[in-house]
């Protein structure tokens, strides 16, 4: 067969992974939910776990929007009125009327002139990064920054690609000194909140620094900040990592409706110039079908429901539960990167030692991600907890109650 030799360096690699302890393996499959009831959040069942109930800890669901019944039928009645699909891309008559009000409304929020909606935030930042990097462009990038970022900079193949220490912002200012001359253009790029630990970017100081070398490079310096986890779930209004630390200085922001938003499909925000060259210049934009009408609906009826009151409620009650949970943890002596963002890494420090706690969470009904090396640096290994809006005090509690029973089976 002619796929016999190639087969058997896949297996070899897909063995390599399995004996380092990162193969990712069989996925977990979720087949129902049942709904909020009482002093109980959503619980979900798994296939092959029979009528077990599960606390998902391990959802971007941050504001629970995914099972508000207001978005939903939100979705269901933009199908009904335009379908399941919107049957090309943008440019062949993919554009649907919920796509332009989604689009107008995202600008709106974040202050910018102009937005566009891609079909994930992963292919926004591959889809503008080439078009935006020229042969006499240097692309600065945070050293943990994510996966779409590190992809997308291979995609475009910059004039220099450079890594500052992360969150260093004397490293960053060295880097970009160093740049200047040998290109016409940077561009500094970072997460806005770093998806593993659950910091945030420096942005006010990233900003000065570009504001301070700006003039050195015939085309300046851009700033792109990629805020996926930010964006709904960090702020006083859940504007982001901008809104959090004060700072508007930011050229392009780009982030999803697929977390906070609990929907489908990512963004970008930015001048109206920048917006309408990418339109024309992003191939991820051009020749993908767009997120569905119905999705567009959806995700507009849950940025409704962020910027009004009931929005600042449900971010009221994300930050309480969040608190909550960190002080638990300290209080049972497991080690926490503290923040005010529903991110909550354990650290554990050890690839045997956090598969065992997963395991163990998963026996006793919560769904936690465990993360290793090389997802994490050898050592940095740590179980993500990610608080969500529909989680109750009594689900907050049944899992340190649970932790707690780890510890001492542990230390017995």
């Amino acid at each position: 067969m002619a796929l016999d030799k190639l087969s058997d360096v896949l297996s070899a690699h897909l063995d390599e992974l399995r004996n380092r302890g990162s193969l990712k393996g069989k996925e977990t499959v979720i087949c129902g939910i049942r709904p909020a009831k009482g002093k109980k959040g959503p619980r979900y069942y798994i296939e092959g776990e029979g009528d077990k109930e599960f606390i998902r800890m391990n959802a971007n669901n941050y504001l629970g929007m995914s099972l508000k019944k207001e978005v939903i039928k939100a979705e269901e009645r933009t199908t009904k009125e335009f379908g399941v699909g919107p049957g090309a891309v943008r440019f062949i008559s993919g554009t649907y009327v919920p796509h332009l009000m989604l689009e107008k409304k995202l600008a709106q929020f974040h202050k910018k002139e102009s937005a566009m909606v891609f079909s994930s935030a992963y292919a926004a930042i591959l889809g503008i990064l080439p078009p935006l990097i020229s042969n006499e462009t240097v692309v600065i990038s945070d050293e943990l920054n994510h996966n779409c970022i590190i992809n997308a900079i291979r995609l475009a193949r910059p004039k220099d690609k450079k890594i500052y220490p992360h969150n260093d912002v004397k490293g960053l200012e060295k880097v970009v000194a160093e740049s200047a001359g040998s290109c016409r253009r940077v561009i500094i790029i970072t997460d806005g909140v770093f998806s593993m630990r659950g910091e945030h970017a420096p942005l006010g100081e990233i900003a000065a620094i570009e504001e301070r070398y700006d003039p050195k490079f015939e085309e300046g310096i851009v700033s792109v900040v990629d805020d996926s986890h930010g964006v709904g779930a960090f702020g006083a209004t859940g504007r982001g990592t901008m809104e959090y630390i004060g700072e508007e200085r930011v050229d392009i922001l780009v982030a999803t409706l697929g977390k906070a938003l609990g929907v489908n499909g990512g963004y970008l925000v930015s001048d109206a110039e920048v917006v309408a060259f990418l339109r024309e210049a992003s191939p991820f934009y051009i020749y993908s079908n767009p997120i569905t009408a119905s999705e567009a609906s959806a995700a507009l009826k849950a940025l409704e429901i962020l910027d009004s009151p009931a929005g600042k409620k449900i971010l009221d009650y994300l930050r309480f539960i969040t608190a909550r949970f960190e002080q638990g943890l300290i209080d049972l002596e497991y080690e926490v990167i503290r923040g005010d963002h529903p991110i909550v890494p354990v650290m554990i420090r050890d690839i045997n030692k956090t598969d065992e706690l997963v395991a163990y969470l998963k026996q006793n009904g919560i769904l936690v991600t465990g993360l290793n090396f090389p997802v994490v640096p050898s050592g940095d290994e740590e179980i993500r907890f990610q608080l969500c809006a529909d989680h109750t005090e009594s689900d907050i509690d049944y899992v340190l109650g649970v932790l707690k029973s780890y510890r001492n089976k542990r230390s017995s």
